[in-house]
């Protein structure tokens, strides 16, 4: 059985601290129960993976701005690569190609997709191995995933069932987030929670790329993604289908997909720089490097990052999407594999731009040998030890150096230890919009 894990939403119900870059689901903020040390969602998902033995089998759908947070935070996973956002058809259709081209999969094997925020424990997981023995026994289109509810919730969808077998329920159809009194009466009707999970064999994906005339390679599904259509993968498959069974989960489960649900699962009510007196049910994040008092708060959320300041009753920020939605400014945290970037400070002045950014490379990374058009670059080195090439020329750098980088200069950096410094641009372009990359492999920048 082979795994596709659903990566690629931006999440960006978790502002200030989800943005285009750092979606939801790479924000360390949860527990590892092993470690003790904080993890994001997608860690604390795949490790669960691991320990059930699926990890081999798995693949990651995301968007190609997520890659450096994923590798980051898991390593050298696959990862089947979104080139824009079409919706979560596109994307099980995308990864199913992977599968077929890149990790050996049979038409006949079969495939699970899950969502990667569910908390929940390990049951889950053993729950998710058995739908492969369901759609064999039943002969069913998809075989579903339902968490068996614990209170009638308005927030989340439910699988309707039309009959009860020994293992599973004939699915009748679905209700998406209904009323607490609908949901009451549903209960009572035996619904389950939707929990996003979904089986089928191979090829009942690589039948519809067929239809909309695409072959089942990788490389030719990318290319052509925008053939896709932009539609759920509940209503191109499961509203289509004429045979559809669900498994019953009984254990733990909840959707971390609002401030309101994700702060019931922090281990404290506090991170960050934070000092608080007399607050009731108050969770504060503080991203920033300057305090934030909080004094008889109640039923509060307050987060705040580079991106933004949030202060919200717990309830109402789950509306939170609808009032950044004209929020355009660039992310100001970015995570790459190689290390994190801070933006500080952005000025403009007539036509030249200044960009102040904080830098931090890890041990033995280095960035690619590039240079700039329209802008200089000045970097102070405040932590750490490394090595810089500019034009071919090798010099160490520590703590305290100063590095002035003329326009079209080609240079390069590397980290002997931890690297941390403090990077100006100054010009008429600033950013990714002005970088001119010739290679990233540093033996290779060495010779040159």
């Amino acid at each position: 059985m082979y795994v596709i894990l659903l990566s690629g939403g931006s999440g960006k119900r978790l502002w200030p601290l989800s943005n285009d870059l750092r979606s939801k689901q790479y924000i360390k903020i949860l527990k590892d129960e092993k470690s003790g040390d904080k993890c994001s969602m997608i860690q604390r998902v795949w490790g669960q993976l691991k320990e059930e033995g699926l990890v081999d089998n798995s693949v990651i759908c995301a968007s190609i701005a997520q890659i450096d947070s994923i590798k980051s935070q898991l390593g050298d996973v696959k990862i089947a690569k979104e080139p824009d956002r079409r919706d979560t058809f596109a994307a099980v259709a995308l990864s199913c190609a992977y599968l077929t081209s890149k990790a050996g999969a049979k038409e006949d094997d079969a495939v699970c997709v899950i969502p990667v925020d569910p908390y929940t424990d390990q049951s889950y997981f053993k729950t998710l191995k058995t739908l492969e023995n369901v759609l064999e026994k039943t002969k069913a289109e998809v075989v579903l995933m339902g968490a068996n509810p614990t209170y009638p919730s308005a927030k989340y969808g439910y699988i309707l069932p039309k009959t009860n077998k020994d293992d599973c329920i004939e699915v009748k159809g679905f209700k998406e987030k209904p009323t607490e009194t609908e949901a009451s009466a549903l209960i009572d009707q035996g619904a389950l929670w939707n929990c996003g999970v979904f089986c089928f064999k191979l090829k009942t994906i690589l039948n519809k790329l067929s239809h909309y005339g695409l072959s089942t390679d990788y490389k030719e599904i990318f290319n052509n993604y925008d053939k896709l259509p932009k539609i759920s993968f509940d209503y191109e498959v499961l509203e289509k289908a004429t045979q559809l069974v669900a498994v019953p989960f009984f254990g733990m489960w909840k959707d971390l997909g609002t401030w309101n649900t994700l702060t019931e699962e922090m281990e404290s009510a506090t991170l960050g720089y934070v000092k608080e007196d007399s607050c009731e049910n108050t969770n504060i994040i503080n991203e920033l490097e300057v305090p934030i008092v909080a004094m008889g708060l109640k039923d509060t959320i307050v987060v705040a990052s580079l991106d933004g300041l949030l202060v919200s009753d717990k309830h109402q920020s789950s509306y939170i999407k609808e009032v950044t939605k004209g929020f355009n400014l660039p992310p100001r945290f970015e995570e790459r594999r190689w290390g994190s970037i801070k933006t500080l400070d952005i000025e403009q002045c007539d036509k030249v731009q200044t960009v102040t950014r904080k830098i931090i490379l890890y041990k033995d990374m280095s960035s690619s040998y590039h240079y700039h058009n329209k802008r200089d670059e000045i970097w102070t080195i405040i932590k750490g030890k490394g090595e810089m090439i500019i034009e071919g020329v090798l010099k160490q750098i520590q703590e305290g150096s100063v590095i002035h980088i003329q326009k079209g200069l080609r240079h390069a950096v590397k980290a002997t230890t931890e690297l941390e410094f403090i990077e100006i641009h100054l010009g008429e372009a600033v950013g990714d919009e002005d970088i001119n990359r010739i290679t990233f492999n540093w033996k290779e920048i060495e010779r040159k």
